[in-house]
């Protein structure tokens, strides 16, 4: 089972957000302690991702706040973001580099060392062949790239996981292989926000849901 904390770590407090004059999401709240999962659901359009966004301090909410460690996460800047690890809805994976070069430049920029054999055994526990991991990023299909996205994040050393649609254009097998790797972070205090249109299993965690779109979605009530 995960472990259990008295205390909140990854905190919102009544954000809201629009898309032009419509509202996507107003008065969303929550707390998470370290060993807790987060799954937002909601109809497309609903504001998933813009809601992801804001958590991740890409986008600037129209209300409200997000505090991580018991500070708000504008003021911490650079510090937050060397604790969390983001996969988004685009991938993010720079075309001209290869899968090897994309995960070596993105420890870097988390400040999580150059250890020159983390790379390649991250995209191959992913299933990129040795050959793959080679080749421009460009002419690998959105599976393989989804892969180099999620090899970035799944085998750094963040406490903060904040995913948009991880499975997507996955088979079923990386699909159980990135549900544990989710699974063993928050079974091992880590603290994970994701959304998916897919049912997938976590082993052993804590986990809550938030959807928006609906009466109750102010708050994430627990299980």
């Amino acid at each position: 089972m995960s472990p259990q904390f008295d205390f909140p770590m990854f905190v919102a407090q009544d954000l809201a957000a629009a898309r032009g004059e419509r509202t996507l999401f107003s008065s969303v709240s929550f707390a998470l302690a370290p060993g807790e999962l987060l799954e937002v659901t909601g109809a497309n359009g609903s504001g998933k991702t813009t809601l992801l966004r804001v958590l991740c301090g890409l986008m600037q909410p129209m209300a409200g706040a997000v505090h991580w460690r018991g500070e708000d996460i504008r003021a911490l800047r650079e510090d937050y973001h060397r604790d969390l690890a983001y996969v988004g809805h685009l991938n993010g994976v720079k075309g001209e580099l290869t899968p090897l070069e994309n995960v070596a430049f993105a420890r870097a920029m988390a400040a999580q060392g150059d250890d020159a054999a983390s790379a390649p055994l991250a995209l191959s526990t992913l299933g990129l062949t040795t050959q793959q991991q080679r080749l421009p990023s460009k002419v690998l299909s959105q599976g393989q790239k989804r892969r180099v996205a999620l090899a970035r994040a799944l085998f750094g050393r963040a406490k903060l996981w904040i995913f948009d649609e991880p499975f997507a254009a996955l088979d079923a097998g990386a699909i159980a292989l990135v549900a544990e790797r989710i699974s063993a972070h928050v079974r091992g205090g880590g603290v994970a926000v994701l959304s998916s249109h897919q049912d997938v299993p976590f082993d052993g965690v804590q986990r809550r849901q938030l959807r928006l779109g609906a009466p109750a979605s102010a708050s994430a009530a627990r299980p």
